[in-house]
């Protein structure tokens, strides 16, 4: 079974990559989603004690936004962060590549933002970068509810340059010229046919 990465920058249209690879056929592990799940799930007690300071008693929840915020500042803060939760995460890719290892899936992708920066691509035999121009990046990004200029540079400057992403990467998918460039590019990197 071929495992092939799937990464870029922040608002590179990643998301919609990995749900265009979907619509292949061709399973795909979430990090993203499987971070999201981990944060309401059984990393939360362990979050709590580390990060007391995001914890609000009033909601009895944590308050991602002043998460993001102290990570996104705090390279330290950030490292416990990924420290607690990386290796569930890594636990929860395994557990993916097992069963479609068992359900005989040729293809596997790994959409996983911090790609590079994990050391993860040593376990693709190939990596696909998503990217768009810096502007549409921009646009996108700060779209997002509760998403400021400041963190954005904060996650920017916390991830590998995008021009770095694409000369690590196998193959680069451009995301900014329209959904069916989009699609037509990653299909021609994962080598499907016939599907339009």
């Amino acid at each position: 079974m071929e495992i092939i990465g799937l990464t870029g920058s922040i608002g590179m249209g990643k998301s919609l990559a990995a749900s265009m690879v979907r619509r292949l056929g061709i399973p795909v592990f979430d990090s993203d989603s499987c971070v999201h799940a981990l944060l309401a799930g059984r990393a939360l007690p362990l979050i709590r004690t580390a990060f007391p300071s995001v914890w609000d008693s009033d909601r009895q929840s944590l308050d991602k936004r002043k998460l993001g915020t102290l990570i996104f500042t705090d390279a330290l803060e950030k490292e416990k962060l990924e420290s607690l939760l990386h290796p569930m995460v890594w636990e929860e890719q395994q557990k993916f590549i097992a069963k479609s290892q068992r359900a005989r899936k040729k293809q596997v992708v790994l959409d996983i933002p911090l790609l590079f920066e994990t050391g993860k691509e040593r376990i693709c035999s190939r990596v696909i970068c998503v990217t768009a121009p810096s502007f549409i990046q921009r646009q996108r990004v700060l779209s997002r509810k509760n998403m400021t200029p400041e963190m954005l540079t904060a996650i920017l400057n916390s991830q590998i340059k995008d021009k770095d992403k694409q000369k690590y990467a196998n193959i680069t998918v451009p995301t900014g010229l329209g959904r069916r460039v989009t699609f037509v590019h990653l299909k021609k990197a994962l080598k499907v046919k016939g599907q339009k």
